[in-house]
């Protein structure tokens, strides 16, 4: 069996900024500088569902449910931005994050190409986003924020790995002793 050479020019970065997702982003660097590759960033804010909403409401009162979005939408906010809102602030924030780990590594790449937010279904978008750049690889972690939506509706990373057509690099965090 003839082996195919391995060329990757695009890595795309998934990342929903939680430690899983960081510590995934030095593989991605790695990569990047091992083969000359580019390397765009996302992260996409989910958009609740009306049938997710709809199936939640046979469980808890609507009151209850709006309680949890905004607690969780709070959280949320504090983690990533702390009380700025708008996605340009995640957008520097992530401009920041790339910054520090360039200088962290006296790399000589650019560590975000592109810097991408956009909202949705996140596996839908993380397909999307692979296929319009034309990426070789996805880069991601292997577990993400944790929030009501993310246990319901199953592992993002997960339906990644069954529905991408782009081989895709899953990062575990390392088991603290």
């Amino acid at each position: 069996m003839i082996l195919p050479e391995v060329k990757i020019k695009n890595i795309l970065y998934a990342t929903d900024l939680s430690d899983s997702a960081r510590y995934a982003f030095a593989h991605a660097v790695s990569l990047a500088e091992h083969y000359g590759a580019k390397i765009t960033i996302l992260h996409v804010i989910p958009e609740t569902h009306d049938y997710f909403e709809k199936s939640i409401l046979g469980y808890v009162s609507k009151e209850s449910w709006d309680e949890i979005k905004v607690k969780n939408l709070q959280e949320a906010r504090h983690s990533l931005i702390g009380k700025k809102r708008d996605n340009v602030m995640i957008h520097e924030v992530l401009e920041q994050f790339a910054n520090d780990a360039k200088r962290e590594s006296n790399a000589e790449i650019e560590f975000a190409d592109e810097i991408v937010i956009d909202r949705g279904n996140p596996v839908k978008q993380i397909l999307k986003q692979a296929e319009l750049r034309d990426c070789d690889i996805i880069v991601m972690g292997s577990h993400g924020q944790s929030t009501l939506t993310g246990v319901v509706m199953g592992s993002i990373t997960k339906r990644v790995l069954r529905r991408s057509r782009k081989p895709v690099l899953v990062i575990r965090l390392p088991e603290i002793d």
